[in-house]
């Protein structure tokens, strides 16, 4: 939940930015990265990279447009959800 005004006056007056604005500063100049994240590619960018391909070419290759070639690997799986009122009497 974001903080109201008045919250993030209170928490500003009590920060020092010209000490966390070195202490960033001799961090990049280390090198260290601040936050590293990972980024998962789907198996089916991998496969065309690995080939050279482009997206175009190698949605001709496969068959199928360049529009579903894009789609591939990022469809969530989904899963059947009961609703609350349902009853089994299995």
């Amino acid at each position: 939940m974001p903080l109201t005004e008045k919250e993030l006056k209170s928490r500003d007056s009590k920060r020092d930015l010209s000490t966390e604005l070195l202490a960033a500063v001799r961090q990049m100049k280390t090198g260290r990265p601040a936050k590293v994240h990972q980024v998962e590619i789907p198996l089916v960018v991998s496969a065309r990279m690995k080939s050279g391909l482009t997206q175009s070419a190698f949605a001709e290759l496969l068959g199928v447009s360049v529009r579903t070639t894009t789609r591939m690997g990022t469809r969530k799986k989904t899963t059947k959800r009961r609703s609350k009122d349902s009853h089994c009497d299995c």
